[in-house]
């Protein structure tokens, strides 16, 4: 463990991080990994497994990059508090005040028909989704891939997550489209984030990757941060390996060498382990980092408080009952405006504190942040089946190892 200080963590205990993730990999379970730990702001753990490419026997190294998925969503969010900081966009209001395409939009309502089939009924939203509505998903959209409801078809229909299209594009789609849900009454995981990128790219005048480079990974000294990669780069990503059931690689987006026409701020970004526990530093600071001030304290309580209105219900489709990272109240969760946040001290299955917050992405990845504990870790996978098996694993190992 190179280049570390132990920060009130037992070094023999930490061992056990490298003994599952060794295990794992010479069973052939996960191909590699890259876990990071920092406690009081200073780096504790960062240790690389296994191989970023294990066809091709190359190994993992701390600086490999992942594919980081739904981890893009805190960045987008952090971006759209930099804009209310300034004045330029409020959170209560109609998210039509900065895309006027989405005003007037109806729900989609499924009805029995005279045959017996199920039918789309639209009738209109009781109110218009907010900003706020987008950072906590509760907005009444939805992910076309998860369900097989009528509402989720007319996504895939209409092809909502075409990579061709520009966030522009993508947000007239949408305004095609009937809402999952009546706004503010359901959190259902979906495209809000996207959409919340294109109001970024509305207010700044700038498009989604350059306004976060400019105004938040180079100021933190992310330098493998952002929606696509240099040739250097790109010979440092992660890649799944081979499922021995199909003979094939799980497939994975796009050409990371090409900049890509839409910017997803739901999920379309890379980073290295490195990078993102910079970002999640300048979190745990309340916004600063090596004196760069990124946001301030306040947007970062209300960000990091739970947001969920009293009697929401709960999305079955984007998260089963039982997911420990979900933010579902019998496991002591809420969710802020970017961030899943723990509530209360029991319930959870896994370890944590009251106020930590965090999240993950589908290919692997995921982190948290700990004020009480002043504790952050992220873990970088590249292994889609099995994420949440090792984010509820790593939280078990990383607690276990603290001293004081």
């Amino acid at each position: 463990m190179a280049n570390t200080e132990p920060q009130g963590l037992i070094a023999a205990r930490l061992a056990y991080i490298n003994d599952l993730f060794e295990a794992d990999i010479g069973k052939g379970t996960i191909p590699g990994a890259v876990a990071s730990i920092a406690r009081h702001g200073k780096l504790a753990y960062l240790e690389s497994f296994g191989f970023r490419d294990r066809e091709k026997k190359l190994p993992m190294a701390t600086d490999s990059i992942f594919r980081i998925a739904s981890m893009t969503k805190p960045l987008v969010s952090v971006a759209i508090m930099m804009l209310a900081e300034e004045g330029r966009v409020r959170l209560v209001n109609p998210v039509s005040t900065y895309l006027p395409e989405l005003k007037d939009l109806q729900v989609g309502v499924e009805v029995t028909g005279a045959l017996g089939e199920p039918e789309l009924k639209l009738e209109p939203a009781r109110r218009e989704m907010s900003v706020q509505d987008l950072l906590r998903h509760t907005s009444g959209l939805t992910y076309g891939q998860f369900g097989d409801s009528l509402v989720k078809k007319a996504y895939r229909e209409a092809n909502v997550f075409d990579p061709r299209q520009t966030t522009a594009e993508f947000v007239t789609k949408l305004s095609r489209l009937p809402l999952q849900h009546q706004p503010g009454e359901v959190w259902d995981y979906s495209m809000s984030t996207d959409v919340l990128g294109r109001v970024v790219e509305v207010i700044s005048g700038m498009d989604l990757a350059e306004f976060i480079a400019a105004r938040i990974t180079d100021p933190l000294g992310m330098k493998d941060t952002g929606f696509s990669l240099t040739t250097e780069q790109a010979a440092r990503v992660a890649e799944p390996q081979i499922d021995p059931a199909t003979g094939t690689r799980p497939p994975m987006p796009r050409d990371l060498t090409q900049r890509p026409r839409f910017l997803s701020g739901g999920g379309g970004m890379v980073s290295t382990a490195p990078d993102y526990l910079r970002f999640a530093q300048m979190l745990l600071n309340r916004g600063e980092l090596g004196g760069v001030r990124i946001v301030s304290r306040k947007s970062l309580a209300l960000m990091t408080s739970d947001h969920l209105p009293p009697g929401v219900r709960f999305s079955a489709d984007t998260y089963p009952r039982f997911e420990e990272s979900a933010p579902m109240p019998e496991f002591g969760q809420g969710f802020g405006l970017g961030f899943c946040v723990r509530k209360e001290t029991g319930r959870n299955p896994v370890p944590g504190s009251v106020g930590d917050f965090y999240w993950s992405g589908v290919y692997g990845s995921y982190f948290w942040v700990d004020p009480q504990e002043q504790l952050i870790a992220v873990l970088m996978l590249c292994s889609p089946d099995l994420r949440r098996h090792y984010r509820a694993m790593m939280r078990q190992l990383v607690y276990q190892a603290l001293a004081d």
